[in-house]
């Protein structure tokens, strides 16, 4: 059986020392996807190079939490942002407002429908919405994702999922099971299994092909695998304290092995428009 593989380079705008890896990683790799950052500050130099690469699929990699301002401002949005107007900084804040009823479903849907709008004006078809540090896992803002996606006509919508046994894996397998719910109601696409946040900037050739193992064994149809490459020297990375092994994640994907790999577990590389072709959603853990 012919299994579909997706690889979405995320942080696409976020320097561009990202935009030039994503662009290798199409040009001499396995990447097949990427996902824009509308609040980046490369998001001019990566609109110009999408226009550049059409085979390429695009989509917007929404955000209410990182080093970059959101589009909107504090007045419009009061329940997304601090004194000084500034997205926080990690998901657990997001999950901790969330908790405590503090985030309103109308400053989400304000923020993530101006990001969205800006990824769609880049003029190349948006086909899959996600979310950095993929805060759509709280059903507030996947709820909110899902009907943007609807409205915009973009037919596919990430789910993560997690193998860990820790505690962020169990809430992430808690709550990527109602986000894939949330997504079907909509009439949404997603590949049918999922990896890249428990190997986040650490995703390297032996964990990319057990992921590959993985999801085969599961029986998906259709797996995503998402990155997080960059060339280095970047000095527009160092305001980033991830601690990702950004280069290396470039190197593993352009590497020819692995490539050779993905032919060998019966994967044909594809974007989300293929997904018309294999079972759409719902999880194959």
């Amino acid at each position: 059986m012919s299994r579909l593989l997706v690889v979405t380079a995320d942080d696409l705008g976020l320097t561009v020392g990202v935009n030039a890896a994503v662009r290798r990683g199409y040009e001499q790799g396995v990447v097949t996807a990427t996902s824009l950052l509308a609040v980046g500050r490369a998001f001019d130099d990566a609109a110009a190079m999408l226009r550049d690469l059409p085979g390429l699929e695009l989509g917007a990699h929404l955000a209410l939490v990182g080093e970059d301002p959101p589009l909107l401002s504090p007045r419009e949005i009061p329940t997304l942002v601090d004194a000084r107007g500034a997205f926080p900084l990690s998901y657990r804040t997001v999950v901790r407002r969330g908790l405590a009823g503090r985030i309103d479903p109308d400053d989400v849907r304000r923020e993530l429908r101006a990001q969205l709008e800006r990824v769609r004006g880049v003029g190349v078809p948006v086909t899959h919405v996600d979310t950095h540090q993929h805060t759509h896992l709280w059903p507030t803002v996947g709820t909110v994702v899902a009907e943007l996606a609807v409205a915009a006509g973009v037919p596919a919508v990430r789910v993560p999922r997690s193998a860990s046994r820790g505690p962020v894996g169990v809430g992430v397998r808690l709550l990527g099971r109602r986000l894939d719910g949330t997504v079907r109601r909509a009439g949404l696409r997603s590949p049918q299994d999922y990896a890249g946040l428990d190997e986040a900037g650490r995703l390297d050739a032996a964990r990319f092909g057990r992921a590959l193992a993985d999801a085969a064994r599961r029986g998906a149809a259709s797996l995503e695998i998402n990155c997080h490459p960059a060339v280095e020297p970047d000095p527009d990375l160092h305001r980033f304290t991830w601690d990702y092994r950004w280069a290396d994640e470039l190197a593993m994907l352009v590497d020819p092995s692995v490539r050779a790999a993905v032919d060998a577990a019966g994967y044909t590389l594809g974007g989300f428009t293929a997904l018309g072709a294999h079972p759409a959603s719902g999880s194959a853990a």
